[in-house]
């Protein structure tokens, strides 16, 4: 079996979300459109036929992805654990970077849920794993693409 991989409650209902979206509404749609591109005869020259064909491929590849992420998903629910002031996976953490005083904050997550511009950082970015085991009050020094940068850890939070 493959190893688990966390993922936070929001993370996991998005998948089950899209999945049943795949199922219920995607898969229908394309399936009929096959039949209908079948009843224009000779399939060799059917572009419809050969579109819909190859979105029902990604569709089926995509429903067995989701299918396998959930599957190895071990869902972490972070406010059910006490806040001892600790980064941990789940966790949002408000940084103040020592040097020029620009206060960020990242919760987070699992790889899949990552997204920069919402501000949800992958537990394997370099940011986590420098914040990983920390708890507030604690400098985190960052290695990143342009050199390092320092963090000081100003609060935890299990949102």
């Amino acid at each position: 079996m493959a190893d688990r991989v966390p993922m936070t409650v929001a993370g996991e209902a998005r998948l089950r979300q899209e999945l049943n979206r795949l199922k219920s509404e995607d898969r229908p749609r394309v399936i009929a459109a096959i039949a209908d591109a079948r009843e224009h005869g000779d399939l060799k020259e059917n572009a419809e036929y050969h579109a819909a064909r190859e979105q029902q491929s990604f569709i089926e590849g995509r429903i067995q992805e989701i299918e396998g992420k959930l599957s190895a998903a071990q869902v972490i629910d972070v406010t059910t654990i006490q806040n001892t002031g600790k980064v941990i996976f789940g966790t949002t953490v408000h940084l103040v970077n020592v040097e020029t005083e620009e206060e960020v904050t990242y919760k987070i997550v699992g790889e899949d849920e990552a997204d920069i511009k919402e501000g949800k950082i992958s537990i394997g970015s370099p940011i986590a794993r420098a914040l990983v085991g920390r708890e507030a009050g604690d400098v985190a020094t960052v290695q990143l693409p342009s050199g390092t940068a320092e963090y000081e850890i100003d609060k935890v939070e299990h949102i």
